[in-house]
């Protein structure tokens, strides 16, 4: 569905605390967090809107923040 909101807590509600404990105390996961939420608002903001974008730079974009999202899933299992 165009324009869903992949936000960590929205996609993981039952490791909400896990997520907050893991982004104050740990700076990669902290980058990395940031990375996919920035990510996840820029994709957001070109299916809405229909920005002047190529499909393989929106895949790439998915690509990208499906990525970051296992790395930060594993994470998040790990803690």
């Amino acid at each position: 569905m165009l324009g869903e909101n992949h936000s960590l807590l929205n996609d993981f509600p039952e490791h909400q605390e896990t997520i907050k404990q893991l982004n104050n105390d740990n700076q990669d996961f902290a980058k990395n967090a940031l990375r996919y939420h920035a990510l996840d608002a820029e994709i957001r903001e070109l299916e809405l809107n229909n920005g002047p974008i190529t499909d393989e730079t929106i895949h790439q974009f998915k690509k990208e923040r499906a990525a970051l999202k296992d790395i930060l899933y594993r994470e998040i299992l790990n803690a």
